[in-house]
């Protein structure tokens, strides 16, 4: 049966970069490796995969490729002549994105894991996350605190190894101490973290009481932390090498505290701004006047002209936060509510319709937005 077009394949263009052929290979690979496929499926999604892998390898290395787009199939193929055979060279960036693809699999490759001495797998720490709950005034001044975070440390009982005392850690049997074991698939081999002893080459019969055959035990420490002012919510403040400890002498996680700040009563934080509501009684904005209203570092006064409507927005410049990246605080706006007065006696009911009466006799110049608005009511029902 004919082979299918390479690129075809694996679902890229011709003009695809060695990156998106890297990408487009690793999806496949996970979609069709042999042990996420069981049962009536298996055989047809080994195929693809093998399919997939010899697609990867010719069009992965530049002289197979420019080969493969000269004259197709006979220019990679040993028997029709093509000098490049399967697996027998350029077998290093293979070998780079198919590691990366069966430790994603296994869970045993990645960035968090090299060799260590022996042979051993070294692993590196868990990062660690703790939600910290501030004022928005601490937001905006910045603060220093205390924090208590998981630790560990070396069990006293079995000095750190793990084993109960008397006894001692004895070579994994079945990496024979490597930390890693081969897995074949066919005409290729897969390496991956020994299962038994988890990539540490050695393994405890007897484990400590006291950790578990951990070789430590989980504590509490504290740490000094600096809050910078004009921090916002959500943002990430880094602390590293306080994270979890690695494995077989692997370097530590990272610490990244996460800010949430309280909700407050008065302001609301919009990027360096702030914005509040000022509520002023109906005869204060009829008449104007001097209000005062608070700000995060004290009050400030607003002067209301004659005739302040409802929703009437005042900005105070300076009054807002000072952010983490800006060189200047943003700015307070203040929302003027105006309060309509309840629970009148009958006096004062009086008053107000006495009012009332008088600005009806004075026409529209009292109410110039009852005017406008008659007049859209009008031209609807036209």
């Amino acid at each position: 049966m004919a082979k299918r077009d390479y690129y075809e394949t694996l679902g890229v263009a011709k003009s695809a970069s060695e990156e998106d052929i890297k990408k487009a290979y690793r999806k496949l690979a996970m979609k069709h490796h042999p042990d996420r496929n069981q049962g009536d499926d298996a055989k047809k999604a080994e195929e693809k995969f093998k399919e997939a892998k010899e697609a990867y390898e010719m069009l992965s290395d530049a002289q197979k490729r420019a080969a493969y787009d000269q004259y197709g199939h006979a220019g990679v193929d040993p028997n029709m002549g093509g000098g490049f055979r399967p697996g027998s060279d350029n077998m290093g960036g293979f070998a780079e994105a198919f590691g990366d693809i069966f430790g994603d699999i296994f869970g045993g490759g990645g960035g968090g894991q090299r060799r260590g001495g022996g042979g051993q797998q070294v692993f590196r720490g868990s990062d660690l996350s703790y939600q910290m709950e501030i004022s928005l005034e601490e937001a905006a001044a910045g603060k220093e605190t205390q924090i208590r975070i998981p630790a560990y440390e070396s069990c006293e009982t079995c000095k750190g190894s793990g084993a109960k005392p008397g006894t001692s850690a004895k070579m994994c049997g079945s990496c024979n101490g490597s930390g890693a074991v081969t897995m074949r698939q066919g005409f290729f081999s897969i390496q991956q973290t020994c299962p038994t002893c988890r990539g540490a080459g050695k393994v405890v019969p007897e484990p400590c009481t006291v950790c578990s055959g951990q070789g430590r035990i989980k504590k509490t420490k504290t740490l000094e932390v600096k809050i910078p002012a004009g921090i916002n919510e959500g943002m990430r403040i880094r602390s590293a090498g306080n994270g979890e400890p690695g494995t077989n002498g692997g370097p530590p996680g990272d610490l990244y505290i996460e800010i949430r700040v309280k909700q407050h009563e008065i302001f609301e934080r919009d990027g360096d701004d702030l914005h509040c509501t000022a509520p002023v009684s109906m005869i204060t904005a009829a008449l104007g006047g001097q209000i005062q209203v608070p700000t995060l570092n004290g009050k400030a006064e607003i002067d209301l002209p004659e005739g302040t409507q409802h929703g009437k927005t005042f900005r105070l410049r300076g009054k807002g936060i000072k952010g983490l990246r800006s060189s200047y605080p943003g700015d307070l706006y203040c929302h003027v509510t105006v309060e309509t007065p309840i629970k009148l006696t009958e006096h004062q009911r009086k008053l107000l319709k006495e009012l009332e009466e008088s600005f009806q006799k004075g026409g529209d110049k009292h109410s110039p937005n009852s005017k406008s608005w008659s007049d859209r009511v009008k031209d609807i029902f036209k």
